[in-house]
């Protein structure tokens, strides 16, 4: 049931999945010990694949791959590999906490893209000052001193990348035939393409194992299933039932949870400039999802789907 307001139920869920993206990146910079980062990302979606599979089959809706779907399937599967190619090279390279701020200027990127490329996406008054916001924010978190916060100019270039890559995800998700199949079906494509694409990729990046354990393997097991399906299908549920901007805003309580991982865990220091650039982009994104002034009732007319 659609529901107007955020419940007791909804933000807790809503933190508790913003944790679990934090320590999912926790996860990464954990597994990037015993695996190459690059293969790590590919094996992750291949095991993916099985999961997205049978949460689909147990839905009744077992994976239907069609022939209209297949250049948008590819791309969108492609853009997804680039995406965690980045991702788990810059969790390798670059400090948790710095890589998650900029990681998650992704609404960002996707608000200008959809102001090009999707119908009724326009860029408004509110969002234009959200976007100079986060963009402030993100240049200020890869311009302040790596030195001081355990960072690396490469490791943050990488992790804007993973941003764009997936503010492209969604891109391709809302302009491509794949928005009739529904998000659960556009997972299927992405880990479907991504795997194979990222384990040949591997290959420049050095051996595939580092120091392997089973602490190591238990986390691309958590990875494959909890985050990748039991997360996404969670983060699914609440866009469902809650306003779209109240789940969005929650969004940038990842990063604040991995800052916080990253001081406990790995002795990061966040400086202040840091923290004001971690600010700024956290205002920007509250902005940029802000809802448009509501309509008069005789002037909104009713919408189909697809």
């Amino acid at each position: 049931m659609q529901k107007d307001r955020l419940d007791l139920v909804g933000g807790a869920t809503l933190v508790g999945v913003a944790l679990l993206l934090a320590v999912n990146q926790v996860i990464v910079v954990e597994v990037n010990r015993g695996l190459q980062p690059v293969f790590f990302a590919g094996l992750r979606s291949v095991l993916a694949v099985g999961f997205v599979w049978a949460w689909l089959a147990w839905r009744g809706r077992p994976p239907v791959l069609r022939r209209k779907d297949l250049g948008a399937g590819l791309a969108i599967g492609t853009v997804f590999a680039a995406e965690f190619l980045c991702l788990f090279l810059a969790l390798d390279l670059t400090a948790l906490g710095r890589a998650s701020v900029i990681f998650y200027s992704m609404p960002l990127w996707l608000a200008l893209m959809a102001h090009f490329g999707l119908a009724g996406q326009r860029i408004t008054r509110w969002k234009a000052a959200g976007l100079a916001l986060a963009f402030v924010g993100t240049a200020g978190a890869i311009l302040s001193r790596q030195a001081a916060t355990g960072g690396s100019l490469a490791g943050d270039l990488l992790a804007l990348g993973a941003a764009f890559g997936w503010a492209g995800t969604a891109f391709l998700a809302r302009r491509s035939s794949l928005r009739e199949v529904g998000a659960e079906m556009q997972l299927f494509w992405m880990v479907l393409v991504s795997g194979p694409i990222l384990i040949v990729l591997s290959l420049a990046f050095g051996p595939w194992v580092r120091e392997l354990s089973g602490y190591h393997i238990l986390g691309l097991l958590f990875q494959s299933s909890i985050v990748v399906a039991g997360g996404f299908i969670l983060w699914l549920w609440l866009l469902s039932v809650y306003p779209t901007a109240t789940v969005a805003s929650f969004s940038f309580l990842t990063p604040v949870f991995a800052m916080g991982f990253g001081i406990a865990m790995y002795g990061e220091r966040v400086t202040v400039p840091m923290l004001i650039a971690a600010l700024f982009v956290a205002a920007g994104i509250v902005l940029i999802n802000r809802p448009p002034p509501t309509m008069p009732q005789a002037a909104i007319k009713p919408e189909t789907e697809g």
